[in-house]
């Protein structure tokens, strides 16, 4: 069976040579864009079409960098625990992708994302590709699988956490069995609060302990 064009762009995309060469040199190009590019066409064609993207009008192709690491936050000047300081260890609660669609929608305002796909990283950033799609256009208002778009309940899709990145930070999307979801996982930590024994040196614990004695 002959293999498609998707799979070698796929094969060629995962080679570590053409990393270190082709996709290094981008690199390099793209820390010195700006934050949210245009760009003419998808890097990775195959990711842009299992989203949804056709070479037509009312699509829009835009590069998005979000910075790596967790969060800071100023030293308060009031007394705190080194502990609760708050200096360093603030991570987002966002996925790096939702980061960057939200970046792109607000470039673009006029336009609702589709979805998007990882391209990249270096030593600072990361490189995603936004699949945005302009709803208006007589070109998506009239294909019958895009015209969902123009419903108002659709409307600022991103920041309500309706693209896939979205539905994948807050647990939405198919899992590997019960014990992978979110759902689960709160429910463990609560039982395992309340289950918690508390401390020898709190005041229930010295108050049984006098009346054990007495």
């Amino acid at each position: 069976m002959a293999l498609s064009m998707y799979h070698y762009i796929e094969q060629t995309w995962q080679s570590k040579d053409w990393k270190k060469t082709v996709l290094r040199a981008r690199l390099i190009q793209w820390r010195r864009d700006p934050v949210v590019t245009r760009v003419e066409k998808p890097t990775r064609l195959n990711r842009a079409r299992e989203i949804g993207y056709k070479a037509k009008l009312g699509f829009v192709v835009a590069r998005v960098r979000v910075r790596r690491g967790g969060l800071n936050k100023p030293r308060p000047n009031s007394g705190r625990r080194p502990k609760r300081m708050g200096v360093y260890g603030y991570s987002p609660s966002k996925g790096y992708r939702w980061i960057a669609e939200e970046k792109a929608a607000r470039k673009f305002p006029n336009l609702e994302v589709l979805g998007s796909y990882y391209v990249g990283e270096d030593g600072l950033y990361k490189y995603y590709e936004v699949i945005l799609v302009d709803p208006h256009n007589p070109s998506i208002a009239n294909d019958p699988q895009y015209k969902w778009m123009l419903d108002p309940a659709n409307r600022g899709r991103v920041f309500r956490g309706l693209t896939a990145a979205g539905k994948k930070a807050r647990g939405l999307l198919k899992s590997r069995g019960l014990k992978g979801t979110v759902k689960h996982k709160w429910k463990r930590k609560q039982k395992e609060r309340e289950q918690k024994k508390r401390h020898e040196a709190s005041k229930s614990s010295r108050t049984n302990l006098i009346d054990q004695l007495s």
